[in-house]
C-alpha cells in the first residue's frame, strides 16, 4: 500500500503531461511500444568486442508476437546459419540443425557468447516481466525504478531513466537481487524506422562483471507484421527460415 502510494505521489508531484497523465504501468507499457509494435519482425546485427580489439558479428532475424512469443533466426555468421531460438515468456529454446531437436536454454545465458544474455536478446515487453516501484523525474529525465514479477526473470530490478519528452530508454541498469550492478545498456542514434516507429537504432552494453568487453546491438529494420500462432511452437523452429 505504501509503494503504491509513494508511486502516486511521485507522480502527481511534477510529472509533465503527458506521462503525468499515466498510471506508472501504463507508462511502462508506452515505452515498450515506443521501441516496438506489440507484433514485428526486426533484423539486427549483434557485435562482441572482447579487451583485445578483436570482435564477432552475428546477425539475427527476430518475429515477435504480443508481448510474450519471440522467435529468432541466425543469418550470419555462416558457423550459426540457420539456428534458432523460441522464447515463450521465461521458457527459451535453441535449435541447431546439426542436433536436429530443440535444447532448452535460460536467460542468463548467452547464444552469442557477448555481454547480452539471452533475456536481453530475446527481449519481451518490460511491461509483462517488471512492475513499476517508483517514477522520479529529474531535469528532462524519468527515472523508473522496476522489480521482477516473479523469480524467473534474468534481473531483480531495473533502474531504467527516460527522455521526458519522447517517452524512450536512455540507461537501463540491470540489478542483482543483492543490488549488485550486473550490467548497463545504453540506448543510442535514434532513427525513423518509418511506419511511425523512432527509437534508438543501437543498444551499446558493458558489464563490471567482464571488464574491457562490449556487445553492440544496432538495428537495421523495424516494422509491423502478424504472424500465425503456429510459428511459435517447438514444431516449427527447424522451419524458421520460411519466415524469411
Amino acid at each position: 500500500m505504501f509503494a503504491r502510494l509513494a508511486i502516486v505521489l511521485l507522480v502527481a508531484a511534477g510529472l509533465a503531461a503527458p506521462a503525468a497523465a499515466m498510471e506508472p504501468q501504463d507508462l511502462l507499457a508506452r515505452i515498450d511500444r515506443n521501441l516496438n509494435p506489440e507484433s514485428f519482425e526486426s533484423l539486427r546485427k549483434l557485435i562482441n568486442i572482447e579487451p583485445d580489439g578483436t570482435s564477432k558479428e552475428f546477425v539475427l532475424f527476430t518475429a515477435k508476437k504480443g508481448i510474450d512469443k519471440l522467435v529468432g533466426l541466425f543469418l550470419a555468421p555462416a558457423s550459426d546459419k540457420g539456428r534458432s531460438t523460441l522464447r515463450l515468456g521465461d521458457n527459451m529454446w535453441l535449435f541447431i540443425p546439426e542436433v536436429g531437436k530443440p535444447l532448452r536454454i535460460t536467460s542468463m545465458q548467452s547464444v552469442t557468447g557477448g555481454i547480452f544474455n539471452n533475456a536481453d536478446i530475446l527481449a519481451l515487453d518490460y511491461a509483462a516481466e517488471y512492475t513499476v516501484e517508483a517514477v522520479e523525474e529529474k531535469d528532462k529525465l524519468l527515472t523508473l525504478r522496476l522489480k521482477a514479477r516473479t523469480d524467473a526473470v534474468a534481473y531483480d530490478r531495473l533502474v531504467m531513466t527516460v527522455d521526458r519528452e519522447t517517452l524512450l530508454p536512455v540507461t537501463i541498469e540491470a540489478l542483482a537481487a543483492s543490488g549488485m550492478l550486473i550490467k548497463t545498456l545504453r540506448f543510442k542514434d535514434v532513427k525513423d524506422f518509418g511506419n511511425g516507429i523512432v527509437r534508438p537504432s543501437v543498444v551499446e552494453t558493458d558489464s563490471p562483471l567482464h571488464k574491457g568487453y562490449k556487445s553492440l546491438m544496432i538495428f537495421g529494420k523495424i516494422a509491423p507484421r502478424l504472424f500465425e500462432d503456429e510459428v511459435f511452437t517447438l514444431n516449427f523452429l527447424p522451419r524458421a527460415q520460411e519466415l524469411r
